[in-house]
Parts: structure tokens; C-alpha cells; sequence
């Protein structure tokens, strides 16, 4: 990680704590700055503007996984003790961050007549892995029925958990919204439709971003699944041979196409789990722009976004958008790396 070139800090007033269908305006007006990748020219909109930036032949990727509620609240003996799912390992285990005293072999007792034990470690400190007493639909029943969602110190407000999803997420997962896609409204679909830019869909569920008091996750060991269909694919590789822009929506779309991409720029439908850490010099074969909201200097999406465009243009960028105030974090605004120019 390259953190130690990045300076800036962001400001309190800044951190989104409110979704904007709360601060009385339409998910899809929120604030769009745009980011010509190669010239580092960059212009200011709303969101709902999209439409009139992007082309006709330009495909938009969007990764539909839901978000689960994944924050369990439980005791272990007479002790309150919380569980923040990170990543489904099988029908009845997961990998997650344990807020409480613990000992492995030990229960934890949750609602719905449901335990957990700590069985091992996770794929990196602090997870663990948890064996719930209860599998594949009746464990996602009691956790629909019980969890909360996730929600980190910048939150003031236990917000819905509809106030976490996408409009098109459809196959639960995720354990934090894919946010990069929470703008985005039915209506802006619609107009991006008619002006004749595709739309496909895949699936990357999110894992825990961040494990608290300063503590994130290794990028070159996080481990999350996903599923690319044929149909997405297809999409990708067609728009590629059109000389359109694919355009990832959230740094977890790119994960999953760079992932499945071969050495000579073809997607290939998969399934499984990727480990894929992007950072500055990567040779991106999938995607050629990222629709994504605004990272803390400490976060590994940041080391991404490098890959797309030069490090002193990305932090020019984000000094003119904290003076021009724009908001940070799920419930933020948004950010569009693309090269303007034609495709040759």
C-alpha cells in the first residue's frame, strides 16, 4: 500500500451521515465529479447527469449482490458479544470479526435459537472462523430476522437496511453495500437504455472494509467470492471488439473482471473467489473506466484507483473536491475515472 504518499485527511463535516433520500433529495442527485484518466481534466455534476457523459456503445457494469444484515448481537454466558459477518466459507460457517472476549470450542448464543463457535482462525487476523448451529436458508432467515446492518463510527443514525442497497440488488451477500452503485435510480437506468449504454450485471459480495481501531484488511490476502454470468461476459468482450468503454461500477466490479480476464483481454464467465489486489502499474485487460465514490488515504480501494490514473493527478483531484466539499463514504458523492477521448 502506498499510503504514505497521501497526506490529505479527511475532514469530520464531510463523512455522509445521512442518506440523501433523508437530506430531502433523490438518491441520484447527489454530486458526480468527473476525471479524464488521461488528461486529468475533470468537470463537476449531479449524478443523474450520467446519461450525458457516457456514449452510446459504452458498457456499465454493476454488481447486484444485496446486502445482508450482517451485525448479530449475542452473549456468551452473561457477557454481551457482537458478530460482524465477513465472507460465507460454507452453508454453515462464515468468517468474521468478533467484537468480545472469545476462546475457540466456546458458544455464542444469538436469537432465533441459534449459536456460533469459534472453530479457528479466519484468513487473517482478527477474523475467525464461526460455526453456526443452523445452515443455508434457516441460517439467512434468522439473520434477516435478527442481524442489523453495518454501519462504522461516522454513523450516527441506525439507518433501514433498504437505506444499504443498490435498487438492483438481487442475490445476497454482502456483507457492506457495493455503495459505488447507490445513486444510481431505476429512472437513470432507463435513460441510460435509450441513449443506447449497456447494462450487465455480476456478483462480488463485499467482506468487511475495515475491523476497527485502526485496523484493515492485508489487500494482497482479502478474500471475497463472485460470479461473473456468460451473458456479462459476452457484454464485455462484445463492447471491447466495438471499441466501447467498459465501465466498472465500484472497485469490486473491477476485482471481478480483472480477475477473470486472460492475458489477451478476454473475459471468461467464472465462479469463485478472488485474492486480486490492484494497485499503481497494474495492466488492466477488462476495464477502461470506474464509476466509484471518494477513499480514505488509508483504504486499498485508493491503491486501485491508481491503476486507472497517475497518483499526482488522483491526489490533485482529491484536494479540489474536500475544497469544493464534496461527501465522503457510502452515503456520499461520486467520482467517474474515465478517458474522455475516442477509443482507438
Amino acid at each position: 500500500m502506498m499510503t504514505d504518499t497521501r497526506p490529505f485527511q479527511v475532514p469530520a463535516y464531510l463523512n455522509a451521515s445521512t442518506p440523501a433520500e433523508y437530506r430531502g433529495m433523490k438518491r441520484d442527485h447527489v454530486r458526480l465529479l468527473t476525471l479524464d484518466s488521461v488528461t486529468g481534466e475533470s468537470h463537476h455534476h449531479l449524478f443523474y447527469q450520467l446519461d450525458s457523459i457516457l456514449r452510446e456503445g459504452d458498457l456499465l457494469v454493476l454488481n447486484n449482490s444485496r446486502t445482508l444484515p450482517a451485525v448479530l448481537k449475542g452473549r456468551k454466558r452473561e457477557q454481551p458479544i457482537e458478530i460482524r459477518l465477513s465472507r460465507k466459507v460454507t452453508d454453515h460457517e462464515w468468517e468474521a470479526l468478533v467484537v468480545g472476549n472469545y476462546t475457540v470450542g466456546e458458544k455464542i448464543y444469538l436469537p432465533g435459537e441459534l449459536t456460533a463457535t469459534v472453530i479457528g482462525t479466519g484468513n487473517e487476523s482478527p477474523l475467525v472462523i464461526l460455526s453456526f448451529s443452523k445452515s443455508g436458508l434457516k441460517l439467512y432467515d434468522v439473520i434477516y430476522q435478527y442481524g442489523e446492518p453495518l454501519y462504522y463510527e461516522y454513523i450516527k443514525t441506525p439507518w433501514p437496511l433498504e437505506m444499504y442497497q443498490t435498487v438492483y440488488a438481487s442475490v445476497p451477500g454482502s456483507v457492506e453495500m457495493p455503495s459505488a452503485g447507490r445513486a444510481i435510480s431505476y429512472g437513470l437506468l432507463h435513460k441510460l437504455k435509450q441513449k443506447g449504454v449497456n447494462i450487465a450485471y455480476l456478483q462480488l459480495h463485499a467482506g468487511l472494509s475495515y475491523y476497527g481501531n485502526d485496523r484493515w484488511p492485508n489487500p494482497t490476502n482479502h478474500v471475497e467470492a463472485f460470479c461473473i454470468p456468460e451473458e456479462t461476459a459476452e457484454l464485455v468482450n462484445e463492447t471491447k471488439r466495438n471499441n466501447g468503454r467498459v465501465i466498472a461500477v465500484g472497485t469490486t466490479v473491477v476485482r471481478a473482471l480483472e480477475t477473470a480476464v486472460t492475458n489477451e483481454g478476454i473475459v471468461e464467465a467464472q465462479e469463485g473467489s478472488t485474492r486480486l489486489y490492484i494497485q499503481k502499474g497494474y495492466p488492466l485487460r477488462a476495464v477502461d473506466g470506474l464509476l466509484t465514490g471518494f477513499h480514505e488515504p488509508e483504504a486499498s480501494h485508493l491503491d486501485l484507483l491508481t491503476a486507472f490514473v497517475d497518483e499526482d493527478i488522483l491526489m490533485k483531484t482529491y484536494e479540489e473536491v474536500l475544497s469544493a466539499g464534496y461527501l465522503w463514504h457510502e452515503f456520499g458523492d461520486m467520482n467517474l475515472i474515465l478517458p474522455m477521448g475516442e477509443k482507438r
